[in-house]
This record gives structure tokens, sequence and C-alpha cells, in this order.
């Protein structure tokens, strides 16, 4: 986002002063040097105490202790907004973190991102034409929803409300259950005799399934036990799914394979 806002206001007017926070000097200094920011603090009241805007980023388990570390230096007009994954739990965590402070913090999610890590693989075209899902409380603004939206819309994405619950579910259908899948495949072949050959001769296809299996292993923990009632229908209606096709190879039932496959290839086909 940082990158975004450099690119899309380049004459300054919205973005005067980028400030980083982190555990780790050196990806922080990382940051300073390829002009991602324009200082760093390893203290985070210092970090956010005239800041207009606080963005988080940082793993959904570890959200309340940052709003409750954050809520005593806060300006009184500041603004805060997020990228978790999945919005009940932050939201939860903002309500026992930020006390009277609940309506400066804008949820949001955008949906973007590559399995990469770290400032050195950000790059500022990330969000343009993708969504970013904003799940407003009750205690917002107009104004502060609208704030948030207008810098995302900066970074070239495209903006959306819906509720926080529904975000959860749609979520864990189209990103949680994906990543699971992926890490569980790479797991399972990884303890095979001939994992070496497996991976070895992998084509595209298993390429492309499992990219995924690459991201950054506490944060999804996070997500899947913070989203877990979603996840687990999901993950519980995709073993039946599963079940089923093992009966129908087992049977012989090439009718039934062809029938999914087509109803799924049918339905694939239609996304864009």
């Amino acid at each position: 986002m940082a990158r975004a806002l450099r690119q899309g206001c380049a004459d300054g007017d919205v973005v005067e002063k980028i400030i980083g926070y982190g555990r780790d000097k050196v990806h922080l200094q990382q940051a300073l040097d390829l002009g991602v920011i324009d200082s760093y603090e390893l203290d985070i009241g210092r970090a956010v105490a005239n800041a207009d805007l606080i963005l988080l980023a940082v793993p959904v388990a570890a959200m309340e202790d940052v709003f409750t570390e954050i809520r005593p230096h806060l300006a009184a007009d500041a603004i805060i907004t997020d990228v978790g994954s999945a919005k009940v739990a932050v939201i939860e965590a903002a309500r026992h973190g930020l006390g009277e402070r609940l309506s400066s913090f804008i949820p949001g999610h955008p949906i973007a991102g590559t399995e990469q890590s770290g400032v050195v693989a950000s790059f500022a075209e990330l969000f343009e034409n993708r969504r970013v899902i904003l799940t407003p409380l009750p205690e917002n603004t107009a104004a502060t929803v609208n704030r948030v939206r207008e810098l995302w819309t900066l970074c070239g994405a495209e903006v959306v409300e819906m509720a926080a619950a529904h975000h959860d579910e749609v979520l864990a259908a189209t990103s949680h259950l994906p990543h699971l899948l992926a890490y569980s495949l790479v797991d399972l072949l990884a303890g095979l005799d001939d994992s070496e050959d497996i991976f070895t001769y992998a084509a595209g296809g298993f390429r492309d399934f499992t990219r995924i299996a690459s991201s950054d292993p506490v944060m999804w923990r996070d997500i899947c036990l913070a989203n877990r009632e979603a996840v687990l229908v999901l993950l519980d209606q995709f073993s039946k799914g599963i079940d089923k096709l093992g009966d129908a190879i087992r049977d012989g039932n090439g009718e039934q394979l062809m029938e999914v496959f087509s109803r799924a290839k049918e339905v694939r086909d239609r996304i864009k």
C-alpha cells in the first residue's frame, strides 16, 4: 500500500510521510533504503503518535495486542484499518483492544497478494483492478469509511462493502480452503518414498495449484483458527466430495466422474 500510494500520489497532497513499524530493524532499514517508507520506529507508541492513518498488517492472532498497545498513543482523529483475512475475529480483537476508540477502526481486506512476503517482494501495482472489501462497523462514521475507501481507490482497487460474517464465509471458500488444500497436498507428497522424483518432475498444473503453499505459515495458521467455523464447514463438504470421487473411481463409474469434471469446467471457464 505504501508503494501504491507513493505512485498514485506523487504530488504529496495525500501522503506526506510514511512511517514503518516492525520487530526487525534490518527489514525496516530495507524499506527505508528502497524508498517505501520515510522513517521507521521500533517503538509502536512513537510510530503511531501523530499518524492520520494506521494500517495494520500483522497475523490475525496478534491483532488484539497491537490494538491494545496503540490505543493510548492515538491522535484524536486517527483512522485505523487493516488487511486481515478473517474479519469477525479482527473486529472482536478491536472491540477488546481499542475500547472507546473502536469507531476509529474501519476493517478491511484487499483481495490481492502473492505467496511472497517482505518489503523486497512488494510492488505498487498489486491492487490495480483488484477488489478491497471493507466491513464497516455501526460505530464508524461515513467520513472515516469514505477516507479509507478513497485511499484504496488511489491504489487502483475497486472497493466494496459487506458484512463481516459474510466476508468470512466467502473467503473461507475462495481463499482459506484452497490454502489448506495446497499445504496438505505438498505435505502429503513430501512424505512419500519417491517424493524427490515427484517434485523434480512436477508439471505446471502442480506448480500452479500448490504455489500458495509457499505462503507465510504463521499467517495462515492464524487465519484458519480465527475463521475455524466457516473453514470446517467447507472442509467437511470438500471431504465428502473427495469421498464420492474416490467411490466413483473405485467403482469404475466414468459417468459420475464426467459429470463432476464437466460441471466444474463449465463453472471455472466463466471465472475471469
